[in-house]
């Protein structure tokens, strides 16, 4: 009864003013943040896959609190297994998890919606709908998603080479692309709704490359099942401050790291400064780590982990 009396007043206090952390003694302000691993930190897109359940069962072996599942890794494990990406292979990926006591905490996808095919955009936005159901059957709470690009560089090389930067389409402009970006996750954003999935919009190439481009969608969009994920390692300029502009709006922060040299270019991130600016924007989500370094995930990603716990404590 006591216990029901202490809960109840510090949930007045809230309601009355207080923060959660003058709410509870010791509360969220002093929480270190819980740090999770993305399965791209232990493939990178090059030869066979590492099997999504490996990457489950390291991460809790090196003391991981979450994992993030890569779309595209899944699915190109399953592909490799000869199976399918249905809900008894998604019920086996949630019960090989719980196994190990290590929750999934974020889902990785792609898509684009900078094109003037309407066709192209609806394929997107069924591929993104069936991101959402697969996050919704995995018990994942929030998915990446972009705003896509232009496609006039096309090799993804050739595009790191030029910071991410590329020329609008010939005969559109930027306000266009916007349009046809804001459409597309409204339409979405009902489907977000309905699965309880946050789609988080990452400052990833594209229109999304800048922190200005990621707002402008999710303000025009103004919906909370569109906000952000965070990537430390896709700021070329201005980095710290784009993370200022960015964090407010952030479901999601992943955190990236390069040891043994990044797979296309290398930042000197400081994670305590970043950690800095997420209290001071209220954040109080998960960090996942993204190791994007050539050397061994055996050896990097731990080396990573005790980077990270350092600097987010």
């Amino acid at each position: 009864m006591l216990g029901a009396v202490a809960i109840a007043g510090a949930a007045s206090s809230v309601g009355l003013g207080l923060s959660a952390a003058q709410a509870q003694p010791g509360g969220m302000a002093n929480r270190p943040y819980r740090i999770g691993v993305s399965t791209y930190s232990f493939w990178h897109f090059k030869g066979k896959p590492v099997p999504i359940f490996d990457c489950i069962e390291q991460a809790a072996l090196m003391g991981f609190d979450g994992v993030e599942i890569l779309h595209v890794h899944m699915e190109k494990d399953a592909e490799a297994r000869g199976r399918k990406v249905n809900g008894y292979f998604l019920n086996e990926i949630k019960q090989h998890a719980f196994s190990v006591g290590i929750p999934l905490m974020g889902f990785s996808t792609h898509q684009g919606f900078v094109s003037p095919e309407p066709e192209v955009r609806k394929k997107n936005i069924a591929h993104t709908a069936e991101c959402l159901r697969l996050a919704h059957e995995l018990g994942i709470p929030t998915i990446r998603v972009n705003t896509g690009r232009w496609g006039t560089i096309k090799s993804f090389d050739d595009l790191m080479a030029n910071k991410g930067r590329e020329p609008i389409l010939e005969g559109h402009t930027l306000d266009e692309g916007f349009a046809w970006v804001k459409e597309c996750f409204e339409s979405l954003v009902p489907t977000a709704e309905k699965l309880g999935v946050v789609m988080g919009l990452e400052n990833h190439w594209g229109l999304g490359r800048e922190a200005a481009g990621v707002l402008r969608v999710i303000h025009s969009v103004k919906s909370p099942w569109l906000r952000a994920t965070m990537d430390t390692g896709n700021f070329l300029e201005e980095a710290y401050d784009q993370m200022k502009a960015l964090a407010p709006e952030a479901v999601l922060v992943q955190a990236k790291t390069y040891f043994g040299g990044g797979e296309w270019y290398t930042l000197d991130t400081d994670h305590a400064k970043v950690a800095s600016i997420l209290r001071d924007a209220g954040y109080r989500g998960w960090i996942s780590l993204e190791m994007e370094g050539k050397e061994d995930p055996k050896t990097a990603v731990p080396k990573s982990l005790e980077l990270l716990r350092k600097a987010y404590s």
